[in-house]
């Protein structure tokens, strides 16, 4: 498979304090199977669908830090991509360094406060399948500085936004990619603007969306699982939608798009 481009978003991982419960919990939900990884940089857990890579499960390396589901956007030089982003006004968290050929990985937050990645594809090109049910669907960044934001990605990606049509709050924007027409139709990503009825404590985020064929009946099995349901279904015309936390705390999304409409 080739490597995605520029700005598409390419892979999630989802950092753990207990991987062996996190396979059980996604297992479970989504049908993955697991294969554990060891680089120069320690292991990760492979998660497959059908033999394709679909997500990773990484152990944290220190306790202190988040339970939180990462995103990554396709870089063909991540370097230049960093320096793109620090033009912006953005900040590079951990430069880019190469992961034993499988890629070049850097961490990054853009002006609002959301952390995000950037991965330059080596022998890992980033998502074998998406779009499924049991992969990934759908992101979108959640900020309280949307002009600022919306300018940052513009700079470092080209993402022109539009809005996200007739069903769907005003404060929600797509970013269609450098090269496309600005159409929904060819939207990779959005921005949502954090509301007043939101808790001030609530940082600035991504929120990374996995496809299902049952939007209810998954939020049973995530409960059943031990985890816990942040924002019940929801219509939208691109389709049936939740938010949840997984048995460990990280948050995502689960989105039926055959409820599209």
């Amino acid at each position: 498979m080739a490597a995605f481009a520029e700005g598409v978003p390419c892979w999630a991982d989802v950092l753990l304090s207990d991987l062996a419960a996190g396979r059980r919990f996604y297992g479970e939900l989504f049908g993955w199977t697991f294969q554990e990884i060891v680089t120069d940089y320690g292991s990760f857990t492979r998660a497959l669908l059908d033999g394709k890579d679909v997500a990773g499960l990484v152990p944290k390396p220190d306790g202190r830090m988040p339970t939180v589901w990462n995103l990554y956007f396709a870089a063909e030089d991540a370097a230049a991509t960093a320096v793109r982003i620090r033009e912006a006004g953005g900040r590079v968290i951990t430069p880019p360094v190469w992961i034993d050929g499988f890629c070049v990985m850097a961490t990054a937050a853009d002006p609002g406060g959301a952390v995000f990645g950037i991965w330059q594809a080596g022998s890992h090109t980033g998502f074998g399948r998406r779009g499924a049910p049991g992969t990934y669907g759908w992101a979108e960044v959640h900020t309280r500085q949307p002009r600022a934001v919306d300018a940052f990605y513009r700079a470092v990606f080209g993402y022109e936004t539009v809005p996200a049509g007739e069903g769907t709050p005003t404060d929600v924007v797509l970013w269609t990619p450098r090269g496309e027409a600005p159409d929904p139709r060819h939207a990779i990503g959005g921005r949502v603007v954090i509301g007043e009825q939101y808790p001030v404590e609530l940082p600035a985020h991504f929120l990374t969306y996995f496809v299902v064929t049952d939007c209810d009946r998954v939020l049973r099995t995530v409960h059943g699982l031990g985890g816990r349901v942040l924002k019940t279904p929801e219509d939208t015309p691109y389709g049936r939608f939740a938010v949840v936390v997984d048995n460990q705390g990280a948050s995502f999304a689960v989105i039926d798009l055959s409820a599209a409409g």
